[in-house]
């Protein structure tokens, strides 16, 4: 929510629309959601960095995450002057899920991208950007929450993209020493994983 990120974010996606390229923005929303969990008196916790969801809590990810945050971010580049359209990836059905793991619950581990809804989108005269909240569905229409960095990956390489832009709070990975390691390989991330 805050004005000025917004509005750096509009300028970097007007940018990349001016040279013609096709943006998709996959978002996420951990501060909001903890908000929203916090106003209904939801305890939580992370499990190796994922935060175990129950049944409980999915309702009110989903609502801040599929409502909430994606029409405030419809609307904000909107304003803008950026056409965009707000898409879920469960509602849309994009993101089919299986659960990632027991103990995390509906943490959903992405099997199948359907793209189709994305190119439907992109396909319209005005070319909207596509605005994605990470909710995903499974084989018997249970939702899950799946990590935004996640489903931006396997939406990614469905749509065999051209470059791959993680936009974070945080100034990039770092070293055992805090400091900012430029260009990694997957063999260099493989090896900083196991280390």
């Amino acid at each position: 929510h805050n004005p000025a990120i917004l509005q750096e974010l509009a300028a970097l996606i007007a940018g990349y629309r001016k040279k013609s390229y096709d943006v998709i923005l996959v978002h996420g929303g951990g501060p909001a959601i903890n908000q929203a969990l916090i106003q209904r008196g939801i305890q939580w916790r992370f499990i190796d960095g994922q935060r175990q969801t129950t049944p409980e809590m999915i309702e009110v990810i989903e609502e801040v995450l599929a409502k909430d945050i994606n029409s405030m971010l419809v609307k904000s580049l909107c304003a803008a002057g950026i056409q965009a359209r707000g898409l879920s990836g469960a509602r849309d059905g994009i993101l089919f899920c299986t659960q990632a793991d027991p103990e995390l619950m509906q943490v959903g581990k992405v099997e199948r991208v359907d793209i189709s809804a994305i190119e439907l989108c992109l396909a319209t005269l005005t070319r909207p950007t596509p605005i994605m909240a990470p909710i995903g569905i499974g084989i018997g229409g249970e939702i899950y929450n799946v990590n935004a960095d996640w489903a931006a990956a396997q939406i990614a390489i469905a749509l065999k993209v051209k470059n791959l832009i993680f936009l974070t709070d945080q100034n990039g990975i770092l070293d055992q020493d805090q400091q900012l390691i430029r260009k990694l390989t997957p063999r260099m991330i493989d090896l900083l994983i196991k280390d």
